[in-house]
């Protein structure tokens, strides 16, 4: 088995949770009292062009909710939606913390995640601290689960894919990753995630 120098990390459902998705968009639908299925409908093909940061989020605000007059501002709409990001209860940020501390690992996102919000997510978390790179979708314009993706990913590092680890907390990102051979780990809590690096012989700061 190569020895691992590199490990690459999901953002949202591994570290925060996620940016933008159903139950973020649900709550802050619900808060401005903007009916669920009419956004929806709207939603997929900005979001993707949006998430590959082909538009910014006026633009997919304009698209998605301010077609027509609102009592409230795309700012406030926008502030609403920053609101949502947080910690996840079962965060993996400890872990990558505790390993960023050894110095041994090269570090860095793969992350789907338009330009605003990930901008500020970074920012807001610190996760410019603890990783050395951020191969989000909105500054390469590519996404999970396209593999190509992660192809970037190993040529820009110069890597094997078979000294990288990828973790994520869905199955279908973590398939597109192994079909490159690089070895995957399917983010459950920070327990479990301890334990598959120590399988692995991943060394953490004591």
């Amino acid at each position: 088995m190569s020895q691992i120098s590199t490990i690459l990390w999901d953002v949202g459902g591994v570290l925060l949770t996620n940016g933008w998705d159903h139950k973020e968009r649900y709550a802050v639908l619900d808060h401005f009292g903007l009916d669920r299925a009419e956004f929806e409908k709207r939603h997929p093909e900005p979001n993707d062009i949006w998430e590959k940061g082909l538009i910014t989020v006026e633009e997919y605000l304009e698209r998605t909710v301010f077609y027509e007059p609102r009592s409230f501002t795309p700012q406030d709409f926008f502030e609403m939606m920053r609101a949502q990001s947080k910690l996840l209860p079962e965060t993996g940020l400890p872990v990558l913390k505790q390993v960023a501390a050894s110095g041994i690992y090269q570090m860095a996102t793969v992350n789907n995640e338009a330009r605003e919000l990930n901008d500020y997510r970074i920012r807001n978390f610190g996760l410019s601290d603890y990783l050395d790179g951020f191969f989000s979708s909105c500054y390469v314009g590519m996404r999970k689960p396209d593999p190509r993706i992660h192809r970037l990913a190993l040529d820009v590092l110069q890597r094997d894919p078979r000294e990288v680890v990828f973790v994520d907390d869905r199955e279908g990102n973590a398939a597109a990753a192994e079909s490159l051979g690089i070895r995957c780990i399917v983010f459950k809590n920070a327990g479990q995630l301890t334990r598959e690096f120590s399988a692995l012989g991943i060394a953490a700061a004591a």
